[in-house]
């Protein structure tokens, strides 16, 4: 049943297809695309898989919707929803490759992302005094993490489950606690 509800569901993601097809960011979506694929074992088209997740995932849109600023994503919005809990900075600069594994209540309010990032749930990535972070590439970013102010976090990093990053990550480092400490480099 759930299967012919989500098949009539992608008809009226259709304005969606074109959308993507005109994208200035089609390259990043691309890469979205085939992140989200590989974590969820789904092989396809491009469109197709685009469908499903525009189809099963709010927060999926919620990024989609972001590469895609302007009155037609407000106006898609009005009947496939964006996650109303996931908040991605208008300013922020996001690296293709997202991943999102539940991401209710997280903020990415940072200068840059790298790409091929995983954010997890209650996470916030904010400014302090105007300043916010960088983070570089394979970097992710577990339940309940702060990464704050004007800071780098450098590329293939793991921010721990509730750590709260206020200083400089080296590159290839795990950070965990409160305040963060790097475990390993």
């Amino acid at each position: 049943m759930r299967a012919i509800v989500i098949s009539i569901y992608k008809i009226f993601l259709i304005p969606h297809i074109i959308l993507y097809k005109l994208s200035k960011n089609k390259s990043d979506i691309d890469k979205d695309i085939d992140r989200w694929a590989v974590a969820k074992g789904m092989q396809g088209s491009k469109v197709n898989l685009l469908l499903n997740f525009l189809a099963d995932s709010t927060d999926f849109r919620t990024i989609f919707y972001f590469r895609n600023r302007g009155i037609a994503t407000k106006i898609l919005n009005i009947y496939c929803k964006k996650e109303k809990y996931f908040r991605i900075d208008t300013t922020t600069k996001l690296g293709g490759g997202i991943l999102t594994g539940h991401p209710y209540s997280t903020i990415l309010n940072a200068d840059s992302i790298g790409e091929n990032f995983y954010v997890n749930h209650l996470v916030t990535v904010g400014e302090v005094e105007g300043k916010r972070p960088t983070i570089g590439n394979n970097v992710s970013i577990y339940t309940g993490a702060i990464v704050i102010g004007g800071i780098t976090i450098g590329d293939n990093c793991v921010i721990g489950a509730g750590s709260v990053v206020t200083k400089n990550i080296p590159n290839n480092a795990t950070a965990v606690g409160n305040p963060a400490r790097i475990l390993n480099k």
